[in-house]
């Protein structure tokens, strides 16, 4: 049963998260919430590694809370799952949008969905922010990165180097 659910919801994920990577987070989100699988502070951890590792968020997370819900096969069964509908959408949405490229109501469609994935991106932060920020030592090096991101405008890699040697310091030492 667990191996089906894992498919069910990573298919949700596939299917439902327009916007890239980032915006599997509401539905990841969701999950942990509904079956706890993962934890909000595994999610957060979770979502760091997907970041600095290669390969989309997405599927980054997906192999991980298979594998920690149901071992190698929940995994694979996850991430396979995440993947198919977005094989088939990219291959059906390229084949319309050449055809409906001009068409007022899908340019409509799609304009709105940008919103809407920022919307549940933005809802999931502020819970992720609620859930890990009661550290103080996370919230000054929450600004502190997000102040140099502004004002030094650098690759966005940097700041994740950056808050990884922080980490290793501030708590391990």
């Amino acid at each position: 049963m667990i191996y089906l659910l894992l498919f069910l919801e990573f298919f949700k994920i596939g299917l439902f998260s327009f916007g890239g990577g980032y915006a599997t987070i509401p539905f990841l989100y969701h999950i942990s919430e509904n079956y706890h699988w993962y934890s909000l502070q595994e999610l957060t951890h979770m979502t760091a590694i997907a970041s600095i590792t290669p390969g989309p968020i997405g599927i980054n997370v997906a192999t991980y809370a298979g594998l920690k819900t149901a071992g190698i096969l929940g995994s694979l069964i996850a991430s396979i799952s995440e993947v198919i509908p977005s094989f088939f959408l990219v291959i059906l949405v390229s084949k319309l949008l050449k055809k409906y490229s001009e068409n007022f109501y899908v340019m409509s469609l799609i304009e709105t969905l940008k919103p809407i994935s920022c919307a549940l991106l933005i809802s999931v932060c502020i819970a992720l922010l609620k859930s890990n920020l009661a550290d103080f030592k996370a919230l000054l090096l929450l600004l502190l990165l997000i102040f140099l991101s502004i004002k030094t405008k650098k690759d966005p890699a940097i700041y994740m180097l950056i808050a990884g040697i922080a980490g290793i310091f501030l708590y391990n030492g």
